[in-house]
């Protein structure tokens, strides 16, 4: 009996060792999935720190562009004389891109005529636009108009066509000329249709610019324009010598009248 007693001690301490050896190789088998669970963790905060780096990134906004104000000697706000439309305000001094190169444009305002339009800054020596009169030109301008009144004796329509060129060329003294060459008092014949309106456009064009220079209004600018066109020789005093004269220019006048009615029915 002892020795089974002695037998079953030694099986037991042996079951013992055995299961303590089992146990020491399931332990590190238990331990590695809790390391496995931690790295995902660390694997996870890396993400974030790359969504940071585009956060840097976003502060790279293009500078504002720079409001031009003056260019070519102009500026905004500014009023200037544009030789085939007359008197207009610079609104702005804008850049556009066409066809891949950038353009600097005046921006001009016509109120009068409803019409904005645009200028490139570069070609307003070529298009030959100007700033207002001085003062003492448009006095010059004003004296004109008291001269007296020169017609040539040639076709109406070649007379036409240096009368509008006067009117398109921007000149404030030339655009007074056309206007004390057609202007016709009541006691006169009266214009044709064609002269009539080169009148009006050159009357609009020099009284613009006068009262815009005077700080006054059209009205006015034309109300002075026509009381020194009354105080023309042809149109003032008369003695027999102008009277002479005056009917020379009228003979002129007429001859001028029936070659624009010839030119019309044409």
């Amino acid at each position: 009996m002892p020795d089974k007693t002695a037998k079953t001690a030694a099986k037991a301490t042996g079951s013992k060792a055995t299961a303590s050896k089992v146990a020491a190789k399931t332990a590190p088998k238990m331990t590695a999935p809790r390391a496995a669970v931690v790295a995902p963790k660390a694997a996870v905060v890396a993400p974030k720190a790359a969504v940071v780096a585009p956060k840097a990134a976003a502060p790279r906004v293009e500078e504002p562009k720079k409001v031009l104000t003056q260019r070519q000697g102009f500026k905004t706000n500014e009023f200037v004389v544009y030789p085939a439309h007359g008197v207009g305000q610079i609104l702005a001094i804008e850049e556009q891109e066409i066809a891949g190169a950038k353009l600097e444009l005046f921006v001009i305002n016509f109120m009068k005529d409803k019409m904005t339009l645009r200028v490139p800054t570069a070609k307003v020596a070529n298009v030959g636009m100007r700033k207002l009169s001085e003062p003492a030109l448009v006095k010059k301008a004003l004296e004109t108009l008291k001269g007296r009144a020169r017609v040539k004796r040639t076709m109406w329509s070649r007379r036409a066509q240096e009368y509008e060129a006067k009117i398109n060329s921007g000149d404030i003294v030339a655009i007074a000329e056309v206007v004390r060459d057609l202007y016709r008092s009541e006691s006169q014949p009266e214009q044709s249709y064609s002269e009539r309106q080169l009148y009006e456009a050159a009357l609009d064009r020099l009284s613009r610019e006068i009262a815009v220079v005077q700080h006054s209004t059209e009205t006015e600018a034309v109300k002075e324009i026509e009381s020194q066109l009354a105080k023309s020789p042809r149109r003032g005093a008369k003695t027999e010598g102008n009277a002479e004269a005056e009917g020379d220019g009228d003979d002129a006048d007429a001859d001028g009248d029936d070659a624009a009615v010839a030119d019309e029915a044409a």
